[in-house]
C-alpha cells in the first residue's frame, strides 16, 4: 500500500511539472514615447517599463502592439487624436497581431488615456478569444489610477479570469525605477510569481 501510495506522488509531481513546463505567459503591451505628461520627451515609455520588468519576473514573452499610424509624438495633438478616437469608439490598425491560444496566462499593459484603455488596445482585444487565460492587467497614469478599464476588460475579455490592474503613475516608472521595480516584484510576489 505504502509503495501505491509512493508511486501515485511520484505520478503526480510529474504531471505537475509537466503541465508547469507547458505554461506559457505572455506581455502583451502599448506604450508611448515621445512627449508625455510630467515626464517630458522619453525614449522608452512608462508602461514599457513596467512591461520589461514584468517578463524578466516571470520569464514571459514581450510582445508590443504597435499602431499602424504612429500617435503623435506631440502630448496635446496625441490626446486630442485619442479623444476623437475614443468619441467615435475608433479601432484603428495595428502593425501585427499575436496569437495567444498557447499562452495560459497574460499580462497585459497600457497606459490610461482618458480613464479609458488607448483605443489600438481594443483593436488587440477584440480579433482574440480570451477564453480561459488568466489576466493580470497593469497600467500607467499620472493621477487617474485606473480609470474605468477593470470594466473595460471585464466586458471585452470574455472567459478570462480577470483581477484588478496593477496602477503606477508614469512618473515613478520612469523616473524612479528601482521603486517601481520593488513595487512591480511585490505584485507579482502576491500572485505567486
Amino acid at each position: 500500500m505504502r509503495q501505491i501510495f509512493l508511486s501515485l506522488i511520484v505520478v503526480l509531481a510529474l504531471m505537475g511539472s509537466a503541465y508547469a513546463a507547458e505554461a506559457k505567459s505572455l506581455v502583451i503591451v502599448y506604450s508611448r514615447a515621445d512627449e508625455n505628461y510630467n515626464v517630458g520627451y522619453i525614449e522608452k515609455g512608462n508602461t514599457m517599463i513596467l512591461a520589461e520588468m514584468i517578463a524578466k519576473k516571470t520569464g514571459s514573452e514581450l510582445f508590443e502592439v504597435k499602431p499602424a499610424k504612429a500617435y503623435p509624438a506631440d502630448y496635446q495633438k496625441c490626446i486630442d487624436l485619442a479623444k476623437r478616437e475614443q468619441n467615435q469608439k475608433a479601432r484603428p490598425a495595428i502593425l501585427e497581431d499575436k496569437d495567444i491560444s498557447e499562452y495560459d496566462t497574460i499580462f497585459f499593459g497600457y497606459p490610461i488615456w482618458w480613464g479609458d484603455i488607448p483605443m489600438c488596445m481594443y483593436t488587440f482585444i477584440e480579433s482574440h478569444d480570451w477564453n480561459g487565460k488568466t489576466i493580470y492587467p497593469f497600467c500607467t497614469h499620472e493621477g487617474s489610477g485606473s480609470g474605468r478599464t477593470d470594466r473595460t476588460l471585464k466586458s471585452n475579455m470574455k472567459g478570462a479570469t480577470l483581477n484588478f490592474a496593477k496602477e503606477m503613475r508614469g512618473t515613478t516608472a520612469q523616473n524612479y525605477r528601482e521603486d517601481a521595480e520593488k513595487t512591480v516584484n511585490k505584485w507579482l510576489e502576491n500572485w505567486g510569481f
